[in-house]
C-alpha cells in the first residue's frame, strides 16, 4: 500500500511540475544540444541561496526579470544543507517552484546546485553553513529527481559545489572515491525519473579535473564544472586552464558554473576572487573560442563579488563588465 502511494505522489507531482515552453537540453558529445539537435552555449548568472533572497524580500519576479534583461538565459540556484533543513523541504520546494516558473516564463533554464564546501567523504566542511552528510545528499537528489524530473526548465543538476579537502584539513579523498559518491548520486536521480544533466565538480574547490585524464568518469550524459576564478593561477592564464579543466571539452561538455572577480578595495574581495578586466577578457574570450558555457557569481548586493549595489540593481564594477558582457552575447 505504502509502495502504491509513493508511486502515485511521483506522477502526480512529475505531470504537475513537467514543462514544455523550454527545450530539454542533452548531452551530444563535447556539447549541450535542444531537442532539435542544435547545440546550445549558455551565459549565465548565480543567484544567491533562495532563502536568503525570500527572507529579504527578493525572490520575486522582478528579480529574474532584471537576470533575463541583463541578458542570462541560464540560472543557478545554491542551496545551502542548512537552509534547506531550516525551512523545511515543503516550504523550500515552494520557493524553487515559483522561482523555475519565473525562469521558465523568461526564457532561463536553472540549475540547481548543493551549495557545499568540503569533503563529502568525511563529512567535514570549510563551515558551518556546509554542513551536510552523504545521506542527506542522497535525499536531496532523490527528492529533486521526483519533483523535477520531467521539468525541462530544470535542466542542471550540480551535484556538489566545491568539493575540497582544505589541504586536509578535512581529511582525505581521491578520485576513485570522489568518482563513485557521484556515481551512487546519479544513480538515485536517474532511478527516481531525473531527466536533466548531473554535473560533476572538480576538486580544489572545483577547479581541477586533471585527475579526469587518467581515470575517466564513464558514464553517459554528464557535463563536468570548474570554478576557475583569477588567483587560482597566475597570468598567463589560458595555457594554465587547458591543462587543468579546459582539456576536457575536447569529449565533454563543461560549464563554469562560477567566475567573476573584484578589485582589492571591493567589498567582500578576498582569495581567489581579486583581478580585474583583464582577468574578465581572458576568461570570456577562452569560453567564446572554445565554446564553453559560463555562470557569473553573483547576483547580489552583498555577497562577494557582488553584480549589484543596492535595490535598483545598479552595477557594481564587476557588474558592469558582465552586464556588457552578457548583453552582447548573440545567443
Amino acid at each position: 500500500m505504502t509502495r502504491n502511494i509513493f508511486i502515485i505522489a511521483f506522477l502526480i507531482t512529475s505531470t504537475l511540475f513537467a514543462q514544455n515552453t523550454l527545450s530539454r537540453i542533452h548531452v551530444k558529445g563535447n556539447n549541450f544540444v535542444d531537442d532539435k539537435g542544435n547545440t546550445v552555449v549558455f551565459r549565465g548568472l548565480n543567484t544567491s541561496d533562495p532563502h536568503k533572497l525570500d527572507n529579504q524580500g527578493y525572490w520575486t519576479l522582478e528579480y529574474f526579470k532584471e537576470m533575463k534583461n541583463w541578458g542570462a538565459n541560464l540560472v543557478r540556484f545554491p542551496i545551502h544543507p542548512p537552509n534547506w533543513r531550516e525551512r523545511g523541504h515543503d516550504a523550500y520546494f515552494e520557493l524553487l517552484d515559483k522561482g523555475i516558473k519565473w525562469a521558465e516564463e523568461l526564457g532561463m533554464h536553472v540549475i540547481i546546485d548543493w551549495h557545499s564546501i568540503g569533503n563529502l567523504r568525511t563529512e567535514m566542511y570549510q563551515s558551518d553553513i556546509y554542513d551536510t552528510t552523504q545521506k542527506e545528499t542522497f535525499d536531496f537528489w532523490r527528492k529533486i529527481a521526483v519533483r523535477y524530473g520531467n521539468n525541462t526548465t530544470v535542466a542542471f543538476y550540480e551535484i556538489f559545489n566545491e568539493p575540497t579537502t582544505y589541504n586536509h584539513t578535512l581529511g582525505t579523498i581521491n578520485w576513485e572515491q570522489w568518482a563513485d559518491i557521484n556515481k551512487e548520486i546519479i544513480t538515485i536521480i536517474r532511478a527516481n525519473g531525473g531527466k536533466g544533466v548531473p554535473l560533476v565538480a572538480g576538486f580544489n574547490w572545483a577547479y581541477d579535473l586533471t585527475p579526469l585524464k587518467t581515470n575517466p568518469l564513464t558514464i553517459e550524459g554528464i557535463a563536468f564544472v570548474s570554478h576557475p576564478y583569477p588567483q587560482k593561477r597566475e597570468k598567463p592564464w589560458e595555457a594554465k586552464w587547458d591543462n587543468d579543466w579546459g582539456f576536457i571539452k575536447e569529449t565533454h561538455p563543461l560549464i563554469l558554473t562560477e567566475i567573476g572577480f573584484c578589485g582589492p578595495e571591493d567589498p567582500g574581495a578576498h582569495s581567489p576572487v581579486i583581478s580585474d578586466e583583464s582577468y574578465g577578457d581572458a576568461i570570456t574570450n577562452y569560453c567564446d573560442q572554445k565554446g564553453i558555457s559560463y555562470m557569473i557569481w553573483v547576483f547580489d548586493k552583498e555577497w562577494a563579488p557582488r553584480l549589484f549595489i543596492d535595490d535598483d540593481y545598479t552595477p557594481s564594477r564587476h557588474g558592469k563588465y558582465f552586464k556588457k558582457k552578457l548583453k552582447s552575447y548573440k545567443y
